[in-house]
């Protein structure tokens, strides 16, 4: 390959070479010489370009393949470009000429499709400059056109749109010849023509002014006709064409006044009109549509349809947002108008009213999700809620009249039902993705959006009752503040309304969809609201049965509330749990006799009623097992079993009642079985096994039922394939960013779409984003419900029994035909995929032969279906088989009959399907071990790929291929070479129209990349050919039209990369990475940003620098929606991630955004600073109003805070505009990783001085202390936003930089820091944080940063401090109200997060008060304000104190082993109520450290001196409630005397203490370990609890047993000279102790015997040291334990042995110097603690005996 790279084609070299290497050797060539033409000078190239044209054109007449003569083409053009142009006519001549050629023969068509390509080629680059010619080249080209078979035509297309890009205005003559031949072609049975058609009408019309003027009409019907039968792609580029038009007929002005005359305006409601008639009629024109309409019998085909759809979300977006926001009014009462009783036809089924309407929410979707920001979305949700409002209108005119009874007729209803659900589902989408900014549209009472959702939901119609209980769930995800307020007004209206059937099921739908909402809420719901809805459910049961007319829905209301409550969890649910056992034992007969009496009494509506409850039922106990899984005790399922029996007696007794009863009972029996196959799918399957046979001969019934007439292959079969299979298959089946319209294309035009109203109980259930739950109709949804029962039952009944139905569903298949046939095959096989699938998860075995015979039958029936999903889903099930089977036998057999079907078929299905079975086989074993069973595969599917007659089977066979090599491994080694040679040569033949066969030989090429893997580095000439081949077939891939060969390449490169990061050529990979960022294929977006992310691990700056090069030195048009040029990759990523909503990729953009952070932040400061100041300042505007408010401070700050707002507003320009607040959000927490990567950098970040200094030495210096005032500015501004979210990121924000910044001196003003100048915006960030109606989390977040700034002593001045201060005290008074006072919009846990943010506040401010306190007396200076602030907490102290020792208790409790759980308060604590304690024992895990220590600093300042129990309520300004206080409500029965309170509470801390430190996690942070130890430390610095620890000897013992442990489980040198603080405090202690019991004999004795004083202190009794009862022996343990640690020397253990050698002793470091010494103060104190002969026997313990209790091993 070496020798391709010269300017001339080595001719000599290339000649030796067959006709592979030659193919690849030419290819290489010409990708050289294309780069090396860029980089040669003029003269170099004239010089060659005589010999260079002439091996080019003679390359021409060698027949080359699809990438090769597009290579070649561009060359060309280059070296003309470039060089002289004198022979250019001659060139074109040439190609003229092959052209003309009469020669037809299939070996000659490459030659002609060169000579076209070149053609196209040589005019795009030099235009005008060949000017006189085109007449006849276009001329010829069309001519050549009318006999060219389809890759003519593709080529033919896509020449003719790059002549017309290079000539513009200039091709004027030939533009109507071009139309008419594109014309044909855009109606192509090819659908590669048709795209490349579209591409070349979109060319065609910058210049054709007719096409959007006088044509435009039979332009927009040509387009209609197009998307008839039509691809995905080619409903991209179609929709992109007409979009494209119809938006240029709207804002194009005519240029000169000679064309006006013949130029008509045309308005936008005949452009809307054009489009809405497609949407309504088709392609059929508009008079021979009307007759049909007129007949009755014309229906638009839904690619038409969604094709339509498409066109108008690219008409908008080219239009722009700015125009729909000036529009949206008019464009909204078209999109309604759609679905509208003006056009029955649209909606005249069910089937196609849901098809419409998911049409219209997409349009609705794309455009104001996609191209409005935040406040013109707003404005939008006012204009949706004002057509609400009149839609309403119809239903009021019933509703108002009071009598409930009336029913409107069903024309009225329809008339705006469709209308309705698309106008509030947008309203609902629209405010889940605004989050909390949407709140001012609440606020506005002029837009009343809640009365107007809620006063639809009586709504006659369902579908628009479920439509706004969806949107309300919407709302109260956004905003959870408005949850419990929309619970309780539905609930009061469902309760009012009782006697309504609509408001019931409004209602109802309401609350189960408002429960759905609350696990996406943390914040949660008041605990007592279940236990209304629990009763509301039972009166609304027990009353169903009062009135008829209301039966059914009452019973229906009643199990949907029971069902949505269980998704509230085990910690509601228990508590109702009883009452829910009790109503699913009653709604089913006791006894199969009373339910033969049931049968015999009832009628069509009772039974109507009776299967809607027993469904409901169903279903509650089915979200029961769901979502309550902890609370399935045994005693529980045989509670949830005994009416189990029954309900499959009624199972199948439904046949016969539906004979009796008629059409009426058909939905309801269905559903019935739905939940019933739902439910036991749940339950462990040894639950049911009486019922085993019974409910298998229902299953086989349903599946082989005559009455199903639809195959809905695709709603059944894709969770059956494997996910790697499914990309053979329809694009339709992956994922695209029109996946939600063109599901329907999936279907078939007789089968729904899912949608909410044909499974109402699925409106609570858990979904992905913002979109509506999609339930299938229930003909569909029974039918993939019974095939997976019967994989789990069939998997779980005896052999005979299983071989029986097997062999009945074979006969079924076997005695039925035509669509039928296939129906029924269809179900039939995916029961036994379910089936096969179930025995491989659970191990199970499929021992006897005749039952592997007919599942064997039955597999190798459907690989020969015409239905390719199914042969996908069979392949799957052959790939099972052999996992179940396990035995080498019989896989061989298996792939022995795949041998021989494909030795012997010539159809393209056998072929297909047995060729992928093929490729499956060994999936699940381990891989293939044989290397004879793998040369005959090999062998096989190499013969398949190369069959260029049939593209299907070239797709499958090399996808099988793939998989092969993923199986073989190592194995594969062999082939390696070969396999490379054959994909090299199809990815250079193969026609560019089957995309699918190129994205084939991309899975084949990468899975040969990952087995070759890291030894693609290798430098020997095999590997570096291998290398050399698998780079040119992803150039080959990467010059592919097609984006998912694209994507494929890039995923291979990025393989590469991984292996071989030396050999790819980063510049032009990032190249192609940059181009295709914002590509319309969601899976080639994916491919980009999967690739970035790895690449940016290795190589962030040179990615970066690449991207900016390419867009500075970019000749072709970058995608402008990624504007690199100015903001960098960086930047374009952040605009991506604004834009994008597919959440894998808005993950991979973060990701790596982050990783790019992490290598580059530091060295790009300013950039990303400005990046992230950029995002969050374009809201600014948006919030402006909360900032305001915020800065009402003394008229001093109020200048400081208002330019924060002020001075962004004046730049006109701005990189973002309107950014979402998730991306302001992510921007944020950029800025504390930014802050975070320069604390691990230079010093100088963080040092004014020194930063100020470095930067005059060298500009180029940057550091962030100099971007200070950005960073308080970004806090400052997320924190004052509309949306919680930020609100909490900003806070978090300025937390990071107080605790960074705080203690950075101002070298301008000696004494001060720098800080110090921004309190203003400090105190205005903070203060909307304490307003009534901000969230609890945000008020917790904004009490920790207040402790923090009052903590870090920035502010000198009291008055200054008292502001910050003021917020925290607005806290404690909102505590102090009482629990009545807290807010009751959320979980009572809330409440506890917020009352112990506050407390853990307090205490952060108490303990740095005492701390300076202490401080100040040691260096005596004057009081100053550090006096001040102890002053300040101290007003509160008495208030704080009560409460601190309360929350501690609290703690203790919630501590306790489970096995206490007895012995805990009722009622609960003092801040957590019983039901809510498993949620706030989190919370109090967050807190308990910094108040633990604040109440042992407190009890420390009073001595244990203060001992009334009420004490400090002098400061309250309201007694604090009994309920706060445990010790207050337990000390009103008996009043404890002072001692007794000081015991308890020391006991209290001491308990704590101990129990923490104990049993350290190692999730404990060193925070709390710090503040524990600190806590005993201010605890035993007073004499009552030292004489507490002294007098009890055991207590001190254990205390020194846990800070041993403590010493030996935590390196920190901080951790463990507190610990030896606390041992000098329990020395102190005991010294005390032995002093006094010496003082106390003194007295007792008299004075005058004293020579005969008895001797006190340790050792006395004993004689010695006992171990484990001697207080001294424990601490000679824990202090010697320290020394040898440092010391290692002192260990004679380790000195002594002969192995290891005396080294030098080292010098001991800082810390470890003070750990010594603290160690030698206690031992030189020890001896004061022991009698006499401790002290000798302390003396002589033996270190050995030390050493073995510290060292074991030793």
């Amino acid at each position: 390959m070496e020798l391709s790279h010269s300017l001339l084609l080595n001719e000599e070299a290339c000649n030796q070479l067959g006709d592979v290497q030659k193919a690849e050797f030419i290819f290489e060539w010409l990708r050289y010489l294309e780069k090396l033409l860029l980089a040669t000078s003029r003269n170099d190239v004239r010089e060659k370009q005589k010999t260079l044209v002439e091996q080019l054109l003679s390359l021409l007449n060698s027949s080359p393949g699809p990438p090769t003569r597009k290579l070649l083409a561009k060359n060309l053009a280059i070296i003309y470009s470039i060089g002289d142009t004198f022979s250019v006519y001659e060139t074109i001549d040439k190609c003229n000429d092959l052209i003309r050629s009469k020669d037809d023969s299939p070996s000659y068509l490459p030659t002609k499709l060169a000579a076209v390509v070149c053609l196209g080629s040589l005019y795009k680059k030099l235009g005008r400059i060949l000017g006189n010619t085109f007449a006849d080249t276009v001329g010829n080209i069309l001519k050549a056109m009318k006999s060219a078979e389809s890759q003519g035509r593709y080529e033919i297309m896509l020449s003719l749109q790059n002549i017309l890009n290079g000539l513009g205005a200039a091709a004027t003559p030939c533009h109507r010849d071009v139309y008419k031949a594109a014309r044909s072609c855009l109606t192509d049975r090819s659908m590669a023509v048709r795209c490349a058609a579209a591409k070349c009408l979109l060319e065609l019309q910058n210049e054709a002014i007719f096409m959007w003027s006088t044509d435009l009409d039979s332009v927009t019907t040509l387009c209609f006709k197009s998307f008839e039968g039509s691809n995905y792609d080619v409903r991209i580029a179609v929709s992109k064409l007409l979009g494209t038009i119809l938006a240029k007929a709207i804002i194009s002005k005519p240029s000169t006044s000679a064309s006006r005359q013949s130029i008509r305006r045309i308005s936008l409601e005949e452009v809307l009109e054009l489009l809405g008639t497609g949407f309504l009629r088709g392609s059929s024109g508009f008079l021979r549509a009307s007759g049909d309409m007129l007949k009755g019998t014309s229906s638009v085909s839904r690619d038409v349809r969604v094709g339509v759809t498409q066109a108008y979300v690219v008409f908008i977006s080219t239009l722009g947002g700015v125009w729909l926001e000036k529009n949206f009014a008019v464009f909204l009462s078209h999109l309604l108008s759609l679905v509208s009783q003006l056009h029955p036809k649209a909606t005249q089924t069910q089937v196609d009213a849901v098809c419409c309407r998911r049409c219209v929410s997409f349009i609705l979707r794309a455009t104001i999700g996609g191209l409005l920001g935040e406040k013109a979305q707003i404005a939008a949700a006012k204009e949706i809620c004002q057509a609400i409002w009149k839609l309403k209108k119809v239903a009021d005119a019933v509703l108002s009249d009071g009598n409930l009874e009336t029913r409107l007729s069903s024309t009225d209803v329809a008339a705006n039902q469709h209308m309705l659900v698309c106008a509030l589902q947008e309203l609902g989408n629209l405010i889940y993705n605004l989050g909390t900014t949407a709140a001012p549209l609440f606020q506005d009472s002029c837009t009343g959006l809640l009365d107007n959702v809620i006063s639809v939901i009586p709504h006659p119609s369902n579908c628009v009752r479920l439509a706004a209980a969806w949107c309300l769930h919407c709302i109260a995800v956004a905003l959870p503040s408005y949850l419990t307020p929309l619970l309780d007004r539905c609930l009061e209206r469902l309760t009012v309304l009782k006697s309504s059937p609509e408001a019931v099921t409004g209602f109802s739908f309401a609350v189960a969809a408002l429960l759905g909402a609350v696990k996406h809420c943390p914040l949660g719901i008041p605990h007592g609201k279940g236990k209304i809805i629990m009763t509301l459910a039972e009166d609304l049961l027990c009353s169903a049965a009062q009135n008829s007319r209301l039966s059914a829905q009452r019973t229906q209301a009643g199990w949907l509330l029971i069902a949505a409550l269980m998704t509230l969890g085990p910690a509601v649910v228990t508590h109702h749990l009883a009452r829910v056992l009790l109503l699913w034992k009653c709604v089913f007969p006791a006894s199969p006799k009373d339910l033969e009496t049931e049968k015999n009494r009832g009628d069509s509506f009772t039974w109507q009623v009776t299967l809607e409850g027993r469904a409901g039922a169903l279903s509650a106990i089915k979200s029961f097992v769901s979502h309550c899984g902890d609370l399935l005790t045994g005693e529980v399922i045989q509670h949830l079993l005994l009416p189990l029996p029954c309900a499959v007696d009624l199972l199948t007794q439904l046949s016969s009642i539906l004979k009796t009863y008629g059409s009426p009972l058909k939905t309801p029996s269905i559903v019935y079985r739905q939940r019933l196959y739902e439910l036991l799918i749940l339950l462990p399957p040894e639950t049911y096994q009486g019922n085993f046979c019974a409910i298998l001969k229902e299953l086989t019934a349903d599946l082989t039922a005559p009455d199903i007439q639809v195959a809905a292959s695709s709603c059944l079969l894709p969770p059956l394939c494997h996910q790697d299979d499914l990309l053979i298959l329809s694009p339709l089946l992956q994922e695209t960013d029109h996946k939600f319209i063109e599901e329907q294309l999936l279907l078939g035009n007789g089968v729904a779409c899912g949608s909410l109203e044909y499974d109402p109980y699925s409106i609570y259930e858990d979904i992905e984003g913002d979109s509506v739950p999609k339930p299938l109709p229930p003909t569909l949804s029974v039918i993939s419900s019974a095939s997976k029962l019967f994989g789990v039952v069939c998997a779980h009944v005896e052999d005979a029994q299983r071989l029986l139905i097997l062999e009945q569903l074979l006969n079924s298949i076997k005695h039925t035909k035509g669509v039928r046939q296939q129906v029924v095959q269809l179900h039939v096989v995916s029961s036994i995929s379910n089936f096969l699938k179930y025995l491989a998860g659970s191990k199970g075995s499929l021992s006897p032969e005749e039952i592997r015979r007919v599942v064997l039958t039955l597999i190798m029936g459907a690989l020969e279906s015409t239905n390719p999903l199914l042969r996908c889903t069979a392949a799957e099930a052959w790939a099972r088989l052999a996992q179940v089977v396990d035995d080498g036998v019989f896989t061989a057999g298996l792939a022995q009959v795949s041998f021989e079907k494909l030795k012997s078929a010539r159809d393209v299905v056998t072929r297909t399907g047995y060729s992928l079975a093929l490729g499956s086989l060994y999936r699940y074993l381990g891989g293939i071990s044989s290397s004879q069973h793998l040369n005959s595969c090999i062998g096989i599917l190499y013969t398949l790929s190369q069959d260029s007659t049939s593209p299907d089977v070239q797709t499958w066979a090399l996808h099988s291929l793939s998989l092969i090599i993923d199986s073989a491994g190592a194995l594969y080694y062999v082939h390696v070479e070969p396999t490379l040679s054959l994909i090299i040569l199809l990815l250079l033949n193969v026609p560019p129209t089957h995309a699918e066969v190129h994205q084939s030989l991309g899975r084949c090429l990468n899975a040969l990349i990952t087995m070759l893997g890291p030894e693609l580095q290798g430098n020997n000439t095999s590997v570096s050919m291998l290398r050399t081949s698998c780079l040119l077939g992803c150039a080959v891939m990467q010059d592919n039209p097609g984006c998912l060969v694209q994507a494929q390449a890039i995923s291979c490169l990025q393989q590469l990369h991984m292996f071989a990061p030396r050999h790819v050529n980063l510049s032009s990979l990032v190249n192609s990475l940059c181009v295709n960022l914002c590509s319309p294929y969601l899976l080639l977006r994916r491919a980009v940003l999967a690739c970035l992310r790895q690449l940016v691990q290795r190589e962030a700056a040179e990615v970066s620098e690449h991207a900016v090069v390419l867009a500075k030195d970019s000749r072709e048009e970058l995608t402008p929606d990624a504007n690199i040029k100015e903001m960098g990759l960086e930047g374009a990523l952040l605009t991506l991630l604004d834009k994008e909503t597919d959440q894998r990729l808005c993950q991979d953009i973060k990701e790596t955004l982050n990783h790019m952070l992490t290598s580059m932040a530091v060295e790009k400061l300013s950039f990303w600073l400005k990046l992230c100041k950029d995002v969050l300042a374009a809201s600014a505007d948006f919030t402006g109003v909360t900032c305001v408010d915020a800065v009402q401070e003394e008229e001093g700050d109020r200048g400081d805070d208002a330019s924060v707002l002020t001075t962004r507003s004046n730049e006109k320009s701005h990189p973002f505009t309107n950014p979402r607040w998730a991306t302001r959000v992510f921007a944020a927490e950029c800025v504390c990783r930014i802050i975070k990567q320069c604390e691990n950098a230079n010093r100088a970040h963080f040092d004014i001085a020194l930063a100020q200094e470095m930067k005059k030495r060298d500009s180029r210096n940057d550091f962030l202390v100099l971007h200070l005032a950005d960073l308080i500015r970004m806090a400052f501004m997320a924190a004052t936003d509309h949306s919680d979210q930020l609100r909490l990121s900003g806070l978090e924000t300025l937390l990071v930089v107080i605790r960074q910044f705080a203690a950075i001196p101002e070298p301008e003003f000696p004494g001060h820091v720098i800080l110090e100048q921004y309190q203003a915006n400090v105190g205005a960030a903070l203060r909307p944080a304490f307003t009534s109606d901000t969230p609890p989390d945000v008020t917790a977040k904004a009490c920790q940063v207040c402790s923090a700034w009052i903590a870090s002593g920035v502010v000198s001045d009291l008055n200054d401090l008292r502001r910050v201060h003021q917020l925290l005290v607005s806290s404690l008074t909102k505590i102090q109200a009482g629990k009545e006072a807290l807010s009751h919009l959320y979980n009572e846990s809330a409440s506890t997060m917020e009352i112990l943010a506050v407390l853990k506040a307090w205490a952060e401010v108490y303990i740095i008060a005492v701390q300076r306190h202490k401080n100040h007396k040691q260096i005596s200076k004057p009081t100053t304000c550090l006096e001040g602030l102890l002053e300040l907490v101290y007003t509160d102290l008495g208030t704080l104190s009560k409460l601190w020792l309360a929350a501690l208790q609290d703690f203790a409790l919630l501590t306790l082993p489970s096995e206490f759980a007895s012995q805990l308060p009722d009622e609960g604590g003092a801040f957590y109520t019983a039901e809510t304690s498993e949620n706030a024992k989190w919370h109090y895990h967050n807190s308990w450290a910094l108040i633990l220590h604040a109440a042992a600093l407190w009890l420390t300042s009073t001595g244990f001196a203060v001992a009334a129990p009420d004490e400090g309520t002098a400061n309250l300004s309201r007694p604090v409630t009994p309920t706060s206080m445990c010790q207050d409500s337990s000390s009103k029965a008996t009043v404890k005397s002072p001692e007794d309170v000081y015991t308890d509470r020391f006991h209290l801390i001491l308990g704590i203490s101990v129990e923490f430190l104990c049993s350290l996690r190692s999730d404990a942070t060193m925070e709390s370990i710090t503040a524990c130890l600190h806590a005993l430390q201010a605890l035993l610095d007073v004499p009552w609890p030292r004489s507490k620890i002294g007098s009890d000897q055991d207590l001190g013992i254990e205390l020194l047993n846990v800070l041993h442990r403590v010493i030996l489980t935590r390196e920190s040198p901080s951790i463990q000279l507190a610990s030896l603080e606390v041992v000098r405090q329990i020395i102190c202690a005991a010294q005390e102790h032995v002093k006094e019991k010496r003082r106390s004999a003194e007295v007792d004795d008299g004075a005058a015997e004293k020579e005969t004083l008895p001797e006190f202190g340790e050792g006395k009794d004993t004689g010695g040291l006992v171990p484990g009862k001697s207080l001294v022996f424990a601490t000679l343990e824990l202090c010697v334990c320290i020394l040898v640690r440092q010391l290692p020397e002192l260990n004679p253990e380790l000195t002594g042995s002969s192995g290891v050698k005396v080294t030098k002793p080292q010098l001991l470091s800082e810390d470890g110097s003070r750990l010594v010494s603290a160690a030698l103060v206690i031992l030189s104190e020890l001896p004061t603690v022991c009698s006499p002969e401790g002290s000798i026997s302390n003396s002589n313990v033996s270190p050995n005996h030390i050493n073995s209790s510290l060292f074991p091993s030793a």
